[in-house]
């Protein structure tokens, strides 16, 4: 069976690569998905527009460069790029000398949820490729809290930590002894989803858990459930207290391989939280409930950072799963994603007689191949 851990995240759908707030006016940014650079910036109009990251003439990073208007003026020898890609001037060419190139490939932008998302794969595809539905978001009754931070892991790691909440001995120091029970779990071909039900064993719980889940979870006799979702390339987790009508936090969360080998991935999450009926409540435990957050998340990042450093130690996948659960979500990655290639210092010849360009990645189904915040 193919190592999960080299199958990569397939660029047919929109990627978070930046927050909105990043990318300001006259400014250009540098980000990346899966090694394909991109450059940025927000024209004069408002507009968010993504180029690659090079220039045609001698690769030197457009984010390098300076917006005037809608254009992109490279820094190095002034050449000029519409937001499509296309060059509009290069000042000192004259009749006679060379035909210049046509440009430099252009990424579909949307902005939504205070992030950028771009389309890296195939853009003929972007116009009937949804956008992650997020009711929660902007709603009266939620307030949302961003994260933006960088993981060193492939980003299999991160699914399988968030759906697998036997992991919960991890936390005990934030949030005492939690019991998880499964109550079941469902596949299909592109989403794995499981409910949990958290029940409190004792030990000590950080105030800022139960100001989260509205005094609720691990607190008392109550129980709460854990919805959790992978919907490729997307996971969404919800927690319902006992007794409530809707959840008290809704956690939506993309993991943005960064690299062209795909060991580090950019984490985004948005944390919909409920607004209590006391006006400002929220307000003033917002600081506590950061610092909770960013302690759980720190303690997951250890852990998958150090299951990467083993993988990456021993050449190959030696983990033996036993949870059905974590079996179904990794079918589903591996059945989504696209096979990673070596990246070679030249482009190689595929047996179809194409180049293949080091860095880049057909999209389509993989199949087996061997053994910062608000």
């Amino acid at each position: 069976m193919v190592d999960l851990r080299r199958i990569g995240a397939n660029p047919d759908f929109w990627y978070p690569v930046a927050l909105s707030r990043s990318v300001r006016s006259k400014r250009v940014l540098a980000t990346a998905f899966a090694g394909e650079r991109f450059a940025l910036y927000r024209g004069e109009s408002g507009a968010v527009h993504a180029l690659e990251d090079r220039c045609a003439h001698r690769q030197v990073p457009l984010s390098m460069g300076a917006v005037e208007g809608e254009t992109l003026r490279c820094g190095y020898h002034a050449w000029v790029y519409r937001g499509d890609g296309r060059l509009s001037q290069i000042p000192y060419l004259s009749k006679g000398d060379g035909r210049p190139p046509r440009g430099v490939r252009s990424f579909p932008v949307r902005e939504a949820y205070g992030l950028v998302f771009v389309f890296p794969g195939d853009a003929e595809k972007a116009a009937v490729t949804p956008l992650p539905d997020l009711p929660a978001y902007g709603s009266a009754e939620y307030k949302t809290m961003t994260f933006s931070r960088t993981v060193h892991c492939h980003y299999s790691f991160m699914h399988e930590n968030l759906l697998d909440m036997n992991h919960q001995f991890l936390h005990r120091g934030v949030v005492g002894r939690l019991h998880p029970q499964l109550l079941g779990y469902r596949t299909g071909p592109r989403s794995v989803e499981a409910r949990y039900l958290f029940t409190h064993a004792g030990g000590k719980r950080n105030r800022a858990a139960g100001l989260l889940a509205a005094e609720r979870i691990g607190g008392g006799d109550s129980s709460d459930v854990m919805t959790i979702r992978t919907e490729y390339p997307y996971q969404t987790l919800d927690l319902v207290p006992e007794g409530a009508e809707r959840p008290a936090f809704r956690l939506w969360a993309a993991y943005v391989p960064e690299d062209a080998e795909q060991r580090t991935c950019h984490t985004y999450g948005l944390l919909m939280i409920e607004k209590p009926g006391i006006p400002g409540a929220l307000n003033l435990a917002w600081p506590l409930i950061r610092r909770f957050t960013e302690r759980v998340f720190a303690e997951d990042r250890m852990a998958v950072e150090a299951e990467q450093r083993a993988w990456e130690e021993q050449g190959e996948d030696r983990n033996h799963e036993v949870f059905p659960l974590i079996l179904g979500v990794r079918e589903v990655l591996r059945a989504n994603g696209v096979p990673l290639h070596p990246r070679t210092a030249a482009c190689r010849i595929t047996q179809g007689g194409q180049a293949s360009v080091p860095g880049h990645h057909t999209a389509g189904p993989a199949t087996p191949d061997g053994p910062d915040g608000t």
